[in-house]
């Protein structure tokens, strides 16, 4: 075994972890959503209270039907040249902006499997889903950050 500092300092270290082990469901992050009976409306509101920049829109089992950017909405919001009021907004479901369902891994894909799709399609963050498919998680840009660096250094 090779003396380093630390381990001369008698700090215990345990071996790294293969960071193909690490799993997606082990780092993700609290997902952002709402159901898919959620108006425009719900979707602005929920969006600004909490400053998100995302937000999926779910079925009643959980499942992602798809996944609204804050930037889709405002462009939505700057084509209403006629009518500037919010009525509209509380009438239109929100599960109408949404055009593809949303690119999702399991919680078992490793994470760096779910970094690599993320830079293939070029998305700030990644769904993630239990075995019944529900949405349980997200994992993006600042969890590859968190947790990838430890094994690249």
């Amino acid at each position: 075994m090779v003396s380093t500092r630390k381990t001369r300092q008698g700090v215990n270290h345990k071996p790294q972890e293969n960071v193909r082990r690490l799993t997606c469901g082990r780092v993700m992050m609290k997902p952002h959503y709402v159901y898919d009976d959620a108006s425009v409306f719900d979707v602005v509101e929920k969006i600004t209270r909490h400053n998100w920049d995302h937000i999926f829109i779910l079925n009643d089992e959980g499942v992602p039907m798809g996944r609204i950017h804050a930037v889709d909405v405002l462009k939505i919001i700057a084509k209403k040249t006629v009518n500037r009021s919010v009525a509209w907004m509380y009438a239109i479901p929100a599960i109408q902006l949404v055009n593809l369902p949303p690119l999702c891994v399991k919680m078992s894909t490793p994470l760096l499997k779910a970094g690599a799709l993320m830079l293939t399609h070029d998305l700030n963050q990644i769904g993630i889903l239990d075995a019944e498919g529900a949405l349980v998680g997200v994992v993006g840009h600042n969890t590859m950050a968190k947790h990838l660096p430890r094994y690249i250094l």
